[in-house]
């Protein structure tokens, strides 16, 4: 919810800027609704047609299209009462006050029979309002019991209950000096639902945040702007209030993440990027839907982000096109994305130039010409290892409005076999608890050892399962650099057998790629663009 929070800030700055006047428009009815407060039950204002022919109606009270989920009562509480409250009310907020005891058990076991078919009704309900829904945006943490737990439950839950609208979620995967303890089991049982029923998933991770915000801290003004208490503080509420801004910035880039990949369907530009088009041109195979994403300018973005936190506010309004560059950012358009590719902005560590790319994304803004991006194209794929089988395989967007504090920007989403190297470090540290049984028996009472699921043997064997999937799938694509000879005689079938894979997520219509012959992906209903 925190990401949330920084999220639905941004998208408010972000249509406020593009529509200075007030204007409700198509764009903003992506992520809003405009209703009338009048009634019982809020409406929504009705639209006219303008001189141009667009569906429009004047701003009166904005609803996002969201339902925000929290065994803890904290952070919904800071956004009801912070300057967003308006942007929800009542029938879009579910809470506990326990939380869920850094327990995945607690959170999926427990909390999801206890809340999921009221989670449902409030999602079916935000449907309602939407003329075409396009997907889900599930943002949730790894390491914790909520997040893990309860977040993976409700994906589960949208898996079932509307099948047809795509998942993309947004995940917080825990770095290595995570002080959770149950940390490792929490990730390991999250990741198996997250493969089972995620079209796309785009993580990100503390450490990989830090290391940008680190970085931007000079840029704002200030040294040593860290998840850490800086030295030397003047006190320890100057030490605190430097954390919470440092978190406060590391939370908006990832929000940032996420109003990049949206931009293409909120507004115009002259290489428009849908949802759908991500999973169908990112995603090769069931069962290998992660993306490593990455930010440029990150260094700029974290720097805006950190002044806002200091109360130095920061540049609202996007500059123009040809306006003078903000500190910080690329000079050139191929700066632009070779920054946007390379590992230290990253939101994920991954060394993504050491290892095979499945498929690349590169979606951008502002100030960017059709030029500038194919001719990066060919740059870039010189320097990439792509894998044989797919040589060309690059999807691109160009919005013409820019982003909140910057000329412009590229978001990266990289399918990149380094990922395998996240998913051996997340497995070693399961490894070393489950050997030793260290905390299981919180899992194992929540669970039960049999059952509809297997109990706790059920749900611990299919992590382990996931794991070894992941991994072998991954490297077995790293090392697959040139196909064998006599594939390019055997058609589909044929490129198939060569790449090898094994994968593929339970209940899949096609089950995975080594087990597929032909690569069609399933049918989806048809998407419009009013409701996310």
């Amino acid at each position: 919810n925190q990401i949330g929070w920084r999220f639905w800030d941004l998208a408010l700055r972000e249509h406020a800027a593009a529509s200075p006047d007030g204007v409700f428009d198509e764009a903003m009815s992506a992520f809003f609704r405009n209703v009338d407060e009048r009634y019982s039950v809020p409406r929504d204002v009705e639209s006219f047609v303008d001189g141009s022919g667009a569906s429009v109606s004047k701003v009166a009270s904005l609803r996002a299209r969201a339902v925000l989920v929290d065994m803890e009562e904290g952070v919904v509480s800071q956004v009801l009462s912070g300057p967003l409250r308006d942007l929800f009310d009542e029938s879009q907020v579910i809470t506990d006050v326990s939380g869920s005891g850094n327990n995945w058990a607690h959170g999926f076991c427990e909390y999801g029979p206890q809340y999921g078919d009221a989670i449902l009704e409030r999602v079916r309900t935000a449907l309602e309002a939407c003329e075409s829904p396009q997907s889900f945006f599930v943002l949730h943490s790894m390491g914790g019991g909520t997040g893990s737990g309860l977040g993976t439950y409700i994906l589960g839950q949208l898996h079932d209950a509307f099948p047809e609208l795509y998942r993309f979620v947004s995940p917080v995967f825990p770095s290595e000096d995570d002080d959770v303890v149950t940390s490792p089991y929490n990730t390991a049982l999250a990741l198996a639902q997250l493969s089972e029923h995620a079209d796309c998933v785009m993580p990100v991770e503390n450490g990989a945040l830090s290391s940008i915000v680190d970085r931007a801290a000079t840029l704002a003004g200030r040294s040593g702007a860290s998840s850490r208490a800086a030295p030397g503080a003047a006190s320890a509420q100057a030490a605190a209030a430097e954390r919470k801004g440092a978190f406060d910035s590391m939370n908006e880039l990832a929000a940032r993440m996420l109003t990049g990949l949206t931009a293409g369907m909120r507004f115009p530009g002259p290489l428009n990027v849908d949802l759908n088009e991500i999973t169908t041109n990112l995603v090769p195979f069931s069962g290998m839907q992660f993306l490593v994403p990455s930010l440029s300018p990150a260094v700029t973005m974290a720097a805006a982000g950190i002044r806002r936190a200091q109360g130095r506010g920061g540049r609202g309004r996007a500059p123009t096109v040809g306006s003078r560059l903000l500190p910080g950012e690329p000079r050139s358009a191929d700066a632009l994305f070779s920054d946007a590719v390379d590992p230290s902005n990253a939101l994920l560590a991954v060394d993504t130039p050491a290892h095979t790319y499945l498929a690349c994304g590169l979606l951008a803004r502002g100030d960017v010409l059709v030029s500038d991006v194919q001719r990066n194209i060919e740059r870039l794929r010189s320097t990439m290892q792509l894998a044989w089988f797919n040589p060309d395989g690059f999807k691109t967007g160009i919005c013409s409005e820019p982003p909140l504090d910057a000329t412009r920007s590229v978001l990266a989403l990289s399918n990149n076999c380094g990922i395998a190297n996240t998913f051996r470090r997340m497995r070693g540290s399961f490894a070393r608890l489950y050997t030793a049984r260290a905390h299981l028996h919180h899992y194992t009472d929540m669970m039960g050892e049999d059952g509809a699921s297997g109990g706790a043997s059920g749900f611990f064997g299919g992590a382990e399962e996931t794991f070894s999937r992941l991994i072998d799938d991954y490297e077995h694509m790293d090392a697959s650099h040139t196909p064998p000879d006599d594939w390019a005689a055997g058609g589909d079938q044929a490129v198939l057998a060569a790449i090898g894979l094994a994968g593929g997520r339970s209940g899949d219509p096609a089950p995975g790629p080594r087990a597929v012959a032909g690569g069609a992906a399933a049918a989806r209903a048809p998407l419009g663009r009013r409701g996310v």
